[in-house]
């Protein structure tokens, strides 16, 4: 799914009172105060000949939840190096680092380690060297830069690239606690980029003018996973007392989820059972609804989620229509058909079109509509129809292999585009950024 907890926020702290030294990457400083950590015997593997490496830069947290970074990325990793560089931490020691680790599907894993001592250009300066020194170290030349938040571009701008692309999962800038100056820093990162990608068809609208080659690559399944919860599974055992009819939900809990429609639901047909999980992520868990029939589990690992879909006869999209939900294109509904269970969703526009318009998911808003959707569905799930292979041929037209292999076709062509032009690569950016920098003061 393409889950939104956005942690910017030591971005933001630390980004907005100074404005950005401009081309200043190689100011000197003390080796000791900089290092790379490296897990012990780390045996790097050297560039694949002919293949650049990925360097992504995200605002999510790699282990945190699986969504769309994961499917893509550790697809990515098959064929050439990728290195996942996440937002910084900060740590009163005086040194600053990046403490780096390597996951099984191959991808690297780097925290850049920060200390609140500096001064807010130290910061940003002790970010770009520690960057230069991990492509010195990891002899990463001219990368493939794969953006997730234009809140990077400050201390990367300066870094060399085959080929630039902004994977533009949500419009962060709705999301709460977006920093003021987003948009500012997504202009000028659709300025670098050679490809924009959009996580769905919505966002794609939003954004197709504001580039010359944005390209739509709406939520997309790992349908032989989430099939597994087509068949009887063990169940786990804090959801295995909960009684039935159970109508589920899992992804992160967060502002986007509309709880009063949740309680209503619950206060409406106390005999249903409401599951719920996924962590609970910028608003207070005291907020939540709280009846006997509402039951909240906790986050799961991307594995354990077709064990609990399992379980469910009815699956839950319980968005809120804000600014926060207008662009967003949930993974979880094709993973929840995937799943063969009933969906009822709130009318967020990227699921109306298709699945509410196919006839493969009940829509409904009100509490009063969603309870007559969720009896219909309940219904649905115990009388034969073809629904089923309907939706079993919508999902056959999408895979997070066949969205893979699309993307990456667009970036070689990127590649092969800028390898032809007699202008450096990017290195022109650098400059026409610094320009500009005083109207983007962060």
């Amino acid at each position: 799914m393409s889950t939104h907890y956005i942690s910017e926020s030591y971005f933001n702290r630390r980004l907005s009172e100074k404005k950005l030294i401009e081309d200043q990457p190689y100011l000197e400083q003390s080796a000791a105060s900089l290092s790379l950590r490296w897990p012990e015997g780390t045996e790097l593997t050297p560039p694949v000949p002919g293949t650049p490496d990925l360097v992504c830069f995200s605002h999510l947290r790699w282990d945190f939840v699986y969504q769309r970074p994961q499917h893509l990325l550790n697809r990515c990793a098959q064929a050439r190096r990728v290195f996942i560089v996440e937002e910084p931490i900060a740590v009163p020691d005086e040194t600053s680092w990046l403490d780096i680790s390597r996951r099984d599907s191959g991808v690297w894993i780097v925290v850049p380690h920060i200390s609140e001592s500096q001064s807010d250009e130290e910061f940003t300066l002790s970010l770009q060297q520690l960057l230069n020194a991990l492509f010195a170290e990891a002899q990463i030349q001219q990368p493939i830069l794969w953006y997730y938040t234009p809140m990077a571009v400050p201390f990367t701008h300066h870094l060399p690239a085959s080929a630039v692309v902004y994977d533009c999962m949500d419009e962060l800038s709705a999301f709460k606690g977006a920093h003021p100056q987003l948009q500012a820093w997504e202009a000028r990162l659709f300025e670098m980029a050679d490809l924009v990608f959009t996580g769905g068809h919505s966002l794609y609208e939003a954004k197709q003018h504001q580039h010359s080659s944005v390209h739509a690559f709406p939520s997309s399944i790992d349908a032989a996973h989430f099939a597994q919860a087509r068949q009887p599974l063990p169940e786990p055992h804090d959801q295995a007392e909960i009684p039935h009819p159970r109508m589920g939900f899992y992804g992160v809990i967060d502002e986007r989820l509309d709880l009063e429609l949740l309680d209503g639901i619950a206060q409406a047909r106390p005999d249903w059972h409401l599951v719920m999980v996924g962590p609970v992520v910028k608003i207070d868990a005291a907020s939540l609804p709280q009846r006997p029939n509402i039951h909240y589990l906790g986050g799961k690992s991307y594995q354990e989620l077709p064990h609990y879909l399992a379980g469910w006869d009815v699956a839950l999209l319980l968005f809120a229509r804000n600014e926060s939900t207008r662009f967003i294109s949930p993974t979880k509904t094709p993973e929840y058909l995937a799943g063969g269970k009933p969906v009822v969703s709130t009318s967020i526009k990227d699921v109306v079109r298709p699945y509410g318009d196919e006839s493969l998911v009940h829509i409904a808003d009100t509490v009063p509509e969603f309870v007559e959707a969720i009896a219909a569905a309940l219904s649905q799930s115990q009388t034969p129809s073809d629904w089923l292979d309907r939706v079993d041929a919508r999902l056959a037209q999408t895979s997070w292999d066949l969205t893979w292999q699309a993307m990456n076709d667009r970036i070689e062509e990127a590649i092969a585009t800028n390898a032809r032009q007699t202008t450096p690569s990017k290195t022109k950016y650098p400059t026409a950024i610094a320009a500009n920098v005083d109207q983007l003061a962060i």
